[in-house]
């Protein structure tokens, strides 16, 4: 078995990152996780309800967006706070990556069968609840593996891993035959999990010495609340985090049909373009994290690229939803990704140096995930009565109102104190 360290020692300085190859593989693992999850939310999901009745899709993505998110959202807390006490030898986190992907899998290969909506709805929550222990793991390491002073980079680099996958994920599924929708679900599936087991293979996990405080009811609701009074830097670093996430995955979670009903690309051919737009995406998001992640550890300063990289977001958000061709659409994906990638980079590293505690860490990020779970469950409440209630209109209301949160979210950070 890999070796593992105390709770101690990974605490203590942050002297160095566990091993040499280790944030290689770590950001490899986190673009499995994303390539399972994007690939089927983002591409797999979608195509097969446009297939099943296209009439319908929109709203039929809003149920199983929505119940799956709220059952993430429901789940992902308590996973890490599950994971801050787990005393097996195998270490802290390692046996929820594991179980974690296992759950996971047999989610997909359950959604790969899907033959109605009821099925896929919850063959999705499996997927949901069983990655979603993977990532939380996955953050807890960012924070208590990899040292402050290359956070941002560490943190940038998984970035570009999400985007990355998001790519691969509609390439893959655009590029599988019609006939095999199993195929659709399967394939990311099991590629990303296997990357996700790789990391277990080499992680140097903590080992939590010695029983953990019982586990009562105050202290398992607990486990859904930080105090915003008491913890106020976290607070307001949550709020602009939830506010920018709402804001894009309102976009996201109908990129397929944007391109479908207001750019007229015909359905066959629409994953393809979504591949394209997503890669487009990537490069902007890729170069701008790279190497202002680079910029914010080399001068210590978060707050005032958070607050650029939303600025730009917004922009290419008015400048996508005002194309009237694919070459201008294309070019609006570059400019958001170039403000997602600085804004994923620098906030990753901000939330992590305004966590309350690292003895909690899986907890507290099990908190912060919520900032971005939550959208999954408002946005299809919100976003499928805008998009079909205001008709051709629906797809711009939508875009000007995402590009408002998201701005309104980069002004939340201003108030944190305890990072620049």
């Amino acid at each position: 078995m890999s070796e593992a360290r105390t709770v101690a020692e990974v605490e203590a300085p942050f002297a160095r990152v566990q091993r040499s190859g280790f944030v290689v593989v770590l950001v490899a693992a986190w673009f499995g996780a994303n390539l399972v999850v994007a690939g089927i939310s983002g591409a797999a999901a979608p195509r097969a309800l446009a297939v099943w009745d296209p009439d319908l899709k929109d709203a039929r993505l809003a149920v199983v967006a929505g119940i799956g998110g709220l059952v993430l959202m429901i789940a992902t807390p308590l996973l890490g706070r599950l994971s801050d006490r787990t005393t097996a030898r195998a270490g802290m986190r390692r046996p929820w990556m594991v179980g974690g992907t296992l759950v996971g899998f047999a989610g997909v290969v359950a959604l790969a069968h899907a033959d109605g909506l009821a099925t896929m709805v919850w063959s999705w929550c499996v997927v949901q609840v069983g990655f979603g222990a993977v990532t939380v793991a996955q953050h807890a390491l960012l924070a208590d593996q990899v040292p402050t002073r290359i956070r941002a980079r560490v943190a940038g680099a998984t970035g570009i891993a999400s985007g990355m996958a998001l790519i691969a994920g509609a390439a893959l599924v655009s590029v599988l035959p019609d006939d095999q929708r199993r195929l659709w679900f399967l394939v990311p599936g099991a590629v990303g999990s296997a990357l996700c087991l790789v990391l277990v293979a080499v992680l140097r996990d903590a080992v939590l010495t010695g029983a953990p405080p019982p586990l009562t009811l105050r202290v398992l609701l607990s486990t859904y609340w930080l105090s915003p009074v008491r913890y106020r830097d976290f607070a307001w670093a949550w709020a602009c985090r939830f506010l920018v996430t709402t804001g894009m995955v309102s976009v996201m979670l109908y990129l397929l049909y944007f391109i479908v009903d207001r750019l007229s690309v015909p359905l066959d051919q629409a994953s393809g373009v979504q591949a394209r737009a997503l890669g487009c995406y990537f490069v902007g998001s890729a170069l701008s994290a790279a190497l202002l992640s680079w910029v914010s550890d080399r001068t210590g300063r978060r707050k005032p690229i958070v607050l650029a990289a939303c600025g730009i977001t917004a922009c290419g958000l008015l400048l996508a939803v005002s194309s009237t061709d694919q070459a201008l659409f294309l070019a609006a994906l570059v400019v958001i990704g170039i403000g997602q990638g600085a804004y994923i980079a620098v906030d990753v590293a901000l939330m992590t140096e305004v966590l309350p505690s690292f003895a909690d860490a899986g907890k507290d990020l099990g908190v912060v995930a919520l900032a971005y779970q939550l959208p999954q469950v408002v946005v299809p409440l919100t976003a499928a009565p805008i998009v079909v209630g205001w008709g051709s209109s629906g797809y711009v209301v939508l875009y000007v109102w995402a590009a408002f949160l998201v701005l309104v979210g980069g002004l939340a950070v201003l108030p944190v104190r305890a990072v620049r």
